[in-house]
């Protein structure tokens, strides 16, 4: 029974060997003998087949000749193989650029080779360990040197399965080509990745062509795939992959450092004014797109082409890695920044921008960074866009109420237009351009969604209303404020004719519409009226004729009168001259208009009366200079230069709250603490 046992065995072990005989002869018929073996394989191997063969020839009187004549092809395959091995560890020595092609193919024979050798080699030495032990069995006692060469050739055979488990050990053949394939696949790399040159056009558009084709040329591309399907099949993808990040990281930052990027890690308390913070913005978008547009996406195409051909999620974690290492995240980390600033009304202007930025990149950002490789790059934007869309909610709804605040300050002593009134309609003005309108919009929608409220389309125009309700109720407060009744007119007149002129044609004005705008326009004309009869318009009684007539006779009597009535003009012209000289008529087509209409009214009644009885006074036989302090030329100069803006006074100047300009100046207006209007 032992020897049935033995026979079926052996005959299992020949099929098998039968089987691996057919792959050897195919694989030796592509393969060329390359080279010599190690010399002690070399002189030993003949000796190693001719013995099988004298095993076989000799044991013909066995029963089991025939199984052990079986042996001697698959021990010869086993061996011939092994020396094709020895041949390929010689042509793979050298460098796999100058021929990457058949170094690729060299490997890839030396691949197969071994994979045979580890799927038979083992058979092999089991099958004669089998035969050596059925012959011990059966005291097969002929020839004692027989047993023992089959006993050597084991041994050798043995030897020969280590050095192929050596081979894909450190210092092996195969782990010596696959690193070298690994230097080629960086030296590919390195000389052929350049950073993108950033340039915009006046319009501020990037010059970069995102439909070009990759930035490595395919045949790179190609070779680059090549070896990446031989480091994957023997489990050191890993090694490349982190050469390909580490090259083509480095390549995008080095573009990104080119653009000077400084202003990324500043602090807002770093920033020397509002208009630095703004100017940083701008760059800030130009940069962020340029950087997803043409850095990103060209890595995001590139990392797709190399690695195709390698199981799906490698390329998406190889770019999320690269995006990381590029400096995205700065970017994002700039946003961050800028929500943290002090909460005003300027900072709704700046929110906005970030975030028309932002969204102008969002189906970009969604694409490139959707995967779950990018999950950090996605959390991070996710909260910068939420900070971005309620802060700048919450600043827009806060500004009615900030204008009610102020309501408790003081109106400008010289009756100008107040920095409020000019800040708020050039920021509305700016919030209606179709700049900020539909960015503004849809951030008020986004946010009404996330509140689970339905969105009204009104809500935008609404709260402009309401704001300017609000500038509207602080300008009646102020005006009650003032104890002349002529400088509150003066500023009435002021600011209805500045919301009239300066809104009317404009985004606000429309909105406002044409019967709110006529309404200032008729206040201005009626605060103008009071304005001169509260103040100009008492002169020219003092210079009245009355009761000159009946002293006709008496010219004596006639002298006092008009010299009386001489001092009086002069001391109340003198009182209201020095009054009128600290106010301000802000518009100068107003200012000119209201200064001649004050000529007109006083100057031809003086020069009258003046030419009616200045005779009479210098007969008298005193001074005239006494009574007469100025001449008709003299009231219409002074009266003309009158109401003039003082430059460095407080509220007296327009220029100097242009939004976009120097917004700086009017950051103060929104504080917690009401100060003059």
């Amino acid at each position: 029974m032992e020897e049935s046992g033995s026979f079926e065995n052996l005959l299992a072990a020949r099929r098998v060997l039968k089987s691996s005989l057919e792959k050897s002869r195919d694989l030796a018929s592509e393969i060329h003998k390359t080279g010599s073996r190690l010399q002690e394989v070399n002189q030993r191997l003949p000796s190693l087949e001719a013995a099988i063969k004298i095993i076989g020839h000799k044991c013909s009187l066995l029963e089991i000749r025939g199984h052990i004549k079986h042996a001697v092809g698959p021990a010869a395959a086993v061996v011939k193989v092994f020396d094709v091995v020895h041949g390929l560890e010689n042509l793979l020595l050298s460098d796999p650029s100058s021929d990457l092609v058949r170094y690729l193919s060299s490997v890839k024979q030396l691949e197969e080779a071994l994979r045979f050798l580890t799927d038979n080699c083992g058979l092999v030495i089991l099958w004669l360990e089998d035969v050596v032990q059925f012959l011990e069995e059966r005291k097969v006692n002929e020839d004692d040197r027989y047993l023992s060469t089959l006993r050597k050739t084991l041994k050798i055979l043995g030897e020969l399965q280590e050095m192929e488990g050596r081979s894909r050990l450190s210092g092996g053949p195969l782990f010596d080509a696959l690193e070298k394939l690994e230097t080629e696949f960086r030296h590919l790399l390195v000389e052929n990745s350049f950073p993108v040159a950033f340039s915009s056009t006046s319009g501020g558009q990037k010059a970069c062509d995102v439909s070009a084709s990759s930035p490595l040329a395919v045949p790179v591309i190609q070779k680059l795939q090549a070896i990446l399907e031989r480091t994957n099949g023997n489990d050191r993808i890993e090694s490349c992959i982190n050469i390909y990040v580490d090259v083509r990281s480095s390549n995008a930052r080095a573009t990104m450092q080119a653009l000077d990027l400084t202003y990324l890690d500043i602090s807002l308390s770093e920033f020397e004014s509002v208009q630095r913070i703004e100017e940083s913005i701008d760059l800030w978008s130009n940069h962020l797109e340029f950087a997803i547009k043409c850095v990103l996406e060209q890595e995001y195409r590139l990392c797709n082409d190399v690695f195709q051909k390698v199981e799906s999620d490698v390329w998406k974690s190889c770019f999320a890695e690269i995006a990381v290492q590029s400096g995205i995240q700065s970017f994002i980390k700039f946003g961050n920044t800028i929500t943290k600033g002090k909460k005003d009304a300027i900072k709704l202007l700046k929110l906005l921008d970030i975030f028309a930025a932002l969204n102008k990149l969002r189906f970009d950002f969604n694409r490139l960074f959707g995967g779950k490789s990018c999950a950090d790059i996605q959390t991070q934007t996710r909260d910068l866009i939420k900070k971005v869309v309620d802060g700048a909610c919450e600043i827009f709804q806060e500004l009615s109420v900030q204008v009610e605040l102020q309501r408790r300050s003081t109106p400008p002593p010289d009756g100008s237009v107040p920095r409020l009134l000019t800040f708020i309609t050039d920021y509305c003005n700016q919030l209606l351009e179709d700049d900020y309108r539909p960015i503004l919009i849809q951030v008020l929608e986004i946010h009404q969604s996330w509140n689970h409220k339905e969105f009204e389309e009104g809500i935008l125009s609404n709260d402009i209303h309401k704001i300017m309700r609000g500038i509207e109720l602080n300008l009646d407060t102020w005006a009650k404020r003032y104890e002349n009744t002529a400088l509150s007119c003066l500023f009435m007149m002021n600011n209805h004719w500045y919301l009239f002129k300066n809104l009317n044609g404009t985004k606000l004005g429309d909105l406002m519409g044409d019967s709110w705008l006529r309404r200032h326009e008729q206040y201005t004309e009626y605060y103008a009226a009071v304005y001169f009869k509260e103040s100009w318009g008492k002169l020219p009684s003092l210079l009245s004729e009355e009761g000159l007539i009946l002293f006709s006779d008496g010219r004596s009597v006639a002298r006092d009168l008009v010299k009386k009535r001489l001092k009086a003009f002069r001391d109340a012209f003198d009182e209201i001259y020095q009054k009128q000289s600290e106010w301000v008529v802000s518009d100068k087509s107003l200012r000119v208009k209201t200064c001649q209409n004050v000529v007109e009214m006083i100057v031809p009644v003086y020069r009258k009366f003046m030419g009616n009885y200045m005779p009479l006074v210098e007969q008298g036989g005193t001074s005239p200079n006494k009574y007469v302090k100025y001449t008709g030329e003299n009231l219409e100069n002074m009266m003309g230069s009158l109401l003039q803006p003082k430059l460095g006074k407080f509220g007296n100047t327009k220029c100097t709250h242009l939004i976009g300009k120097i917004k700086n100046v009017v950051t103060s207006h929104f504080s917690s603490t009401p100060a003059a209007a």
